[in-house]
This record gives C-alpha cells, structure tokens and sequence, in this order.
C-alpha cells in the first residue's frame, strides 16, 4: 500500500450523471445498502432518480443534492470495501457532507437529511431573490475580486483552480462582471446551469433557514481530519455546524484548502463520486500531485492498480 497521505475529496453540485451509482451499488452489497438508507433519510426514491431517471429529472438542486451525496456515499463504501481509507476528506460545497459522513463526524442518515433539507432551502430562497452564477476562465484571482467589489450585488463564490473563479449574485450583475472580464483579458465566461446565486448573500434565507437542522445534529471528532473549503483549515466538531450555515453564503476556497492539503503532505487525491471535476481542478492547482476519480467498478479497479504500484 502506499505510504503517501491520501485526501478523499468529495464533489459539488454540476457533477450529477444519469445512471451515477449504478454499477458500483449492483457489485458492491454495501453501496446498494446506503442508496437504501438514503432514499429514507430524504423521502426520495434515489435508487430509482440516480440508476433509472434521466439527468432532467435529477439537474433540480432539491434532489441532485441529496442524490450526489448519496452516490459519493455509496462510492466511499465500495471504497472501504476494498480496504481503502483516507488520511484527510476535503469536500466542493454540497460535497462537505459527504466528507464529514466520509470521516465518521456525522451519521450517513443524518448527513441525507440535511442535504435534501439544504437543497429545498436554497431552491426557495433562489425563487424568492432570483440570480445566476458563471465561471471566469483566465484571470488571477485579485482581478475578479476587484471587478466584483466594483460592481455592486456580485460575489467571488467558487475559487476552483488558478484562473477559474465563478462568481455569484443578481442576473445583470453578473452579466456585467462576464463582459467587464472579457475586457480585461478573461480567456471565457460561462453562465453555470444552477437555478440561484449559491455562495452569495442572495441566499441568506436558505441559511436561515438550514440553521436550526444544522444546530440539531450531533457532530463527532472525525477520524480523518476534515478541510473546510470555507476557511482552508482543518476544523474540528464544534466548529461544524457553524460552518456548514455560513458555507451557504460564503465563498467555496477549494484553490486555497487543497494547497493546504499539499503543504500537509497529501500526493494522492481520490475523487469519491461521480464525475472528474475535481480532479481536473487538482491537476490545474499542482501538476504534480495524483488526482484519481472513482465513481464506477472500473475505477475502483483501476484505483487499487495505481496505489499498489505507487
């Protein structure tokens, strides 16, 4: 096995794929088994949304939160199976659950539950204060926050990788920061398929109204350090709560908290759950690191081939 630290990273909304989970859970007893306790936790039929439902079905933030995490759960315990377990757990957003659930500081169940309670809070609140969000592709970090502190009502909500930021906030706001960026040299803009301006204050209600769920659960020390991508620091239990209200409205600082997992001495990033976003983001932040994404048998396969030879 390898002696380098492995992160286990779990991803944010806009990674969702029809069929996600499918395979793994139809091999893998234990996969299957937390598609089940899930579709309790939430109310919803995830088994059926995540192997059967076409992507429509799943792109509403209401039930492609609760089944991301739930398939990312479902990956991590094929994972587990298979011996393998994580040094720290970083998570993109709605992924933080999953990497708490991930290092045992919160029940599977519970985690379930306050995301679907999370996605229905941040879908009204994006009905009731209606905004967008896009990618800047090819500017340093500072010149998008000054853009953003010159226009009024727009926000740095993601900092993804070196030269990707996604901004958040009112629809002509962010359509004046895209065309603002573009005269400064942005490479692109590209308006994101999300229904509200997450990670900005726009959403304010959605974490009010998350809050009192949040201060309900009960939240352990994790067994793997947690990275939180709303400070870039390590955090422990009873700083949790408190942070998975204020990541609603706060910027996702996954550029920063990866660094930080690097300068800890983590070379191999696990991508745990659908897509490869986040390992595409990792190799633009270090080149030299391993960013390997599994969310599929052959990927779990090809995971215990790289950590062997490592």
């Amino acid at each position: 096995m390898s002696a380098e630290k492995i992160a286990f990273c779990f991803p944010g909304q806009g990674s969702l794929e029809a069929g996600m989970g499918r395979d793994i859970a139809h091999a893998v007893p234990e996969a299957m088994d937390v598609y089940r306790r899930a579709s309790e936790a939430s109310g919803l039929d995830l088994v059926h949304l995540c192997f059967e439902a076409p992507e429509t079905e799943l792109v509403q933030t209401d039930v492609q939160q609760p089944a991301l995490v739930a398939t990312s759960l479902a990956v991590l315990a094929a994972l587990r199976s298979h011996g393998h377990e994580p040094d720290f757990v970083v998570g993109h957003s709605v992924g933080e659950f999953a990497a708490l659930a991930a290092a045992r500081a919160i029940e599977e169940e519970q985690a379930i539950a306050l995301v679907r309670e999370r996605g229905l809070a941040m879908a009204a609140a994006a009905k009731e204060n209606p905004g967008s969000m896009a990618a800047i592709l090819g500017l340093a970090d500072e010149v998008v926050e000054a853009l953003c502190q010159k226009i009024t009502r727009v926000w740095p909500a993601n900092y993804n990788c070196p030269g990707q930021i996604v901004i958040s906030g009112e629809n002509p706001a962010v359509d004046e920061c895209c065309s603002e960026a573009e005269l400064q040299g942005a490479r692109r803009t590209v308006k994101l398929r999300v229904s509200g301006a997450f990670h900005s204050p726009l959403i304010e209600r959605a974490a009010e109204r998350l809050r009192p769920a949040v201060e309900k659960a009960r939240f352990s020390e994790p067994i793997a350090p947690f990275m939180s991508t709303v400070t870039a620091k390590i955090e422990p239990a009873q700083r949790m709560a408190a942070l998975l209200v204020e990541q609603l409205t706060a910027p996702v600082k996954f550029t920063q908290a990866a660094r930080e997992l690097m300068r800890q001495g983590v070379k191999v990033f696990v991508e745990v759950g659908p897509g490869n976003v986040l390992s595409g983001l990792l190799k633009r932040i270090d080149r030299s690191v391993k960013a390997i994404p599994v969310g599929d048998l052959a990927s779990l396969e090809k995971l215990r081939e790289i950590l062997h030879s490592a």
